[in-house]
């Protein structure tokens, strides 16, 4: 048994202490060991689902390399709780940090992604769209799932033998959900009370934003997409403690010299959304497979508790159906029989997503107000289609992404304390004209793509014209347009051929190829 953990002697121990730590080797962190207790919970199948949901979704469809998947990431996320919430417990004995805090922790981390859908965050844009009355997220359904987890295989009895009871759940659920809305409470949590509430920063951190959860995925997402990230939670760590604020209670702070590294996790996080997780073609592919989705919704099933048949938006109504919901929707959609013309439409975009024939990108713009926002964009633009057009609205969509530091338009590091070398039990602010006066004057940048899903060349010409009209009439930026050549680049000629009587002639066997059959502009 692990050292520090009491087992229950009430409990019957045969068939228990036979689970010991387990050791994984990971790619990005190296061998890392999991509790006993966290080994019986990674080998169920509620958990083992989290090796079909690819954790960066349509991502892959533009980096090939994409491919790791939420399975690894939540042991990783569990890893690095362990290290942080046992570095604290270490450094600071105070803090009075029991065995069952650092396993609740670790546990947390360990199922904080269990609620997720097929092609991960794209799930919840999906049910929010075909099912908007549910207000589904997935931190709830990670909680519905880690109930069922444990109802399912009888795992009441690992958990009490060490010592973990149900207000110990209920601590769990909070770290990864979150509190109940609990009215007039000063401290909304009930499963630690306020001199733990440290605890509740480590594994989703809704304060300040700095949790092991970002730590995690910007290394893995950085490893799979070849980006190089060089930020440091290790020395982070080093570098922490926990301090009383006034007013707030006891917070993790770190040393005031962090604050560039922290800055550039910060950075790190907008660098990855730019560059992957909202990149152009990656998103006209979420587009696409939601469109799918919602076509195929009432024509697949999957069956949950007592053989009932749930439609694609209610499967997460049923953990025992959503326990079977992975990925693999795209090719359970695509095999599924029938003539219905929603399912028919659904297969089409699918192959489509396949074969490279993505809705066509017309532009991106940025606006001049921060008032603006897709829903008013997008009216404007519909009151410009030309009557008579092929074009509708429904074709238009509209993108908005928002670039930033985690908090909006907001500067993240004005939530987080730090600590002074000479004066460590004192928490402060650090204004970032105290840091450097080269950091950025804003710390949100809006883009909105237009992206039409009609690829009629006379269509994208009207749309592109009234992209431009309507960003004039709102004095926005001129939007930057997608080129459109008529032709891809002619295939090369051969050099010059000379004849015997000096006169040359080019070699009149080469090809040009027509864009309309080969050349799809959405491509990247």
């Amino acid at each position: 048994m692990r050292p520090g953990y009491e087992a229950d002697t009430n409990m019957p121990t045969q068939g228990i202490l036979d689970v010991t730590e387990k050791i994984f080797n990971d790619p990005v962190h190296g061998a890392i060991s999991l509790h006993p207790l966290c080994v019986k919970l990674v080998d169920t199948p509620q958990f083992q689902r989290l090796r079909n949901l690819k954790q960066l979704g349509s991502t892959y469809f533009v980096y090939p390399a994409a491919a790791h998947n939420r399975f690894e990431h939540c042991l990783g996320v569990c890893h690095l709780a362990g290290q942080l919430v046992c570095a604290l417990q270490s450094r600071q004995p105070d803090l009075n940090i029991s065995p069952e805090d650092v396993l609740c922790v670790q546990l947390a981390g360990l199922c904080h992604d269990l609620g997720h859908g097929p092609f991960s965050h794209l799930w919840e844009d999906f049910v929010t769209r075909a099912r908007p009355d549910k207000n589904w997220t997935h931190e709830d359904a990670s909680v519905r799932m880690f109930d069922y987890l444990i109802e399912e295989n009888n795992l009441h009895e690992y958990f009490r033998m060490y010592n973990l009871h149900e207000r110990d759940l209920l601590f769990i659920k909070e770290l990864i959900r979150g509190p109940k809305i609990i009215n007039g409470a000063t401290w909304p949590y009930e499963g630690r009370n306020r001199s733990k509430g440290f605890l509740y920063e480590i594994v989703a951190n809704k304060r300040s934003g700095i949790d092991v959860d970002k730590w995690d995925y910007f290394l893995r997402d950085g490893h799979s997409l070849g980006i190089e990230v060089k930020f440091d939670y290790q020395r982070l760590i080093k570098f922490s403690r926990v301090i009383n604020v006034e007013d707030e209670g006891p917070q993790i702070c770190f040393r005031d010299k962090e604050v560039d590294s922290l800055y550039h996790m910060f950075y790190t996080r907008r660098a990855l959304h730019k560059t992957a997780y909202q990149h152009r073609v990656v998103k006209t592919i979420d587009s696409m497979l939601i469109d799918a989705f919602l076509y195929a919704d009432k024509q697949i099933q999957y069956r949950g508790s007592n053989g009932r048949k749930y439609y694609l938006g209610d499967v997460c109504d049923d953990m025992s159906a959503y326990t079977y919901l992975s990925d693999d929707v795209f090719g359970t959609i695509l095999r599924a029989e029938g003539d219905h013309p929603d399912l028919l439409s659904a297969q089409q975009i699918l192959r489509n997503i396949l074969t490279r024939k993505l809705y066509s990108y017309i532009g991106q713009t940025y606006p001049t107000s921060g008032s603006m926002d897709k829903n008013t964009l997008m009216t404007l633009l519909a009151f410009k289609i030309p009557p008579g057009s092929s074009l509708t609205r429904d074709q238009l969509e509209i993108h908005e992404l928002r670039l930033n530091y985690g908090m909006g338009d907001k500067n993240p590091i004005e939530k987080v304390r730090f600590f002074s070398k000479h004066n460590p039990q004192v928490a402060k602010v650090l204004r970032k004209e105290e840091v450097s006066y080269m950091l950025p004057q804003s710390f949100q940048e809006v883009v909105f793509r237009l992206v039409v899903k009609n690829g009629d060349e006379s269509v994208l010409q009207v749309a592109q014209e009234m992209f431009r009209e309507t960003c004039s009439e709102l004095n926005m930026k001129a939007p930057s347009i997608a080129m459109r050549p008529t032709h891809l680049t002619p295939v090369k000629c051969k050099s010059p051929i000379s004849h015997e009587n000096g006169s040359s002639e080019m070699n009149n066997s080469a090809v040009r190829v027509q864009s309309k059959d080969l050349y799809f502009s959405s491509s990247p």
